[in-house]
């Protein structure tokens, strides 16, 4: 049987689109994502050879652009492109645009959303991973999305706070925490995304802290007056998924040698801007 010239040479062999999606899939399983969900190659041509990979959140089209611009065939992102059902993708809409910029340019793009999520390591283990957790179960075992953990050592809510603060991308929104500044913090539960419908998961799992993303008011205020409650941080939903595309960048480089994978680090939170946040809220400040 003849050697391959890949083989001949040193080099590492052809690898295609279909190589690509084959390694996500094992690491983050389809059957994984949610019914509603929409997760795979949303467009590309899978016997399309592949020499570089971009690693995004959102497939924003500045995102696209940067993939363009860094010589990827393939763009690999979180968020789906296409979550609801279209009719089509006309150019002169946003998704439709997008859509005709990476075909023209030759690029794939493929989503891993809920099934990333729920897959082990996924989503929540990737934030746990970034705060310094030690990981040693779900918060939700129902469906495998969340983490509960332990940091190596006990600390203030205010040090874990700034922990958060530290560990994540800088957005506008920041990091804002909602609790006793001296309490102590040891357990902790963590949700990439939003993540407001598990607080009676986290408040069952006697956790003394809980990340996640968009929380809301009324449920965090009705959260925070039940006995025993974890304390919370509310991080930006970018931002808490954000340590998963090293992962998922990871898992294309041990499966596919020889290709070149790279990790956006633009900042495609939504918001831009912030105002002045007040340290000591207590008291609203009346008149002249």
């Amino acid at each position: 049987m003849p050697v391959p010239l890949a083989e001949q040479t040193g080099r590492a062999p052809l690898r295609c689109v279909s190589h690509a999606v084959a390694a996500l899939e094992a690491a983050y399983p389809p059957d994984l994502a949610q019914d509603w969900d929409a997760v795979g190659l949303v467009c590309g041509d899978p016997d399309e050879p592949v020499t570089r990979v971009h690693v995004a959140v959102d497939p924003t089209a500045a995102v696209v652009d940067d993939a363009i611009a860094a010589g990827a065939d393939l763009l690999v992102t979180h968020h789906p492109l296409l979550l609801r059902g279209v009719h089509g993708v006309p150019a002169d809409q946003p998704k439709g645009a997008v859509v005709h910029r990476l075909i023209r340019a030759g690029v794939g793009l493929f989503a891993a959303h809920t099934n990333a999520d729920a897959a082990t390591p996924g989503v929540s283990d990737a934030l746990a991973a970034a705060l310094g957790v030690v990981v040693d179960g779900q918060l939700d075992p129902s469906s495998g999305i969340g983490r509960i953990g332990t940091l190596p050592a006990p600390e203030t809510f205010e040090a874990f706070v700034a922990r958060v603060g530290a560990a994540l991308p800088t957005t506008a929104w920041g990091v804002r925490g909602a609790g006793d500044p001296a309490r102590t913090i040891e357990r902790v539960a963590v949700s990439g995304g939003a993540g407001d419908s598990m607080l009676h998961l986290a408040r069952a799992a006697g956790v003394d802290a809980y990340v996640t993303g968009d929380l809301r008011h009324h449920p965090a205020d009705e959260h925070l007056q039940r006995a025993g409650a974890p304390a919370l941080v509310d991080v930006a939903h970018w931002a808490s998924e954000h340590p998963w595309c090293e992962q998922a960048a990871d898992v294309l480089r041990r499966a596919l040698p020889g290709v070149t994978v790279t990790v956006s680090t633009r900042r495609t939170d939504p918001w831009t801007l912030g105002g002045h946040a007040a340290t000591t809220p207590d008291v609203v400040k009346e008149g002249p």
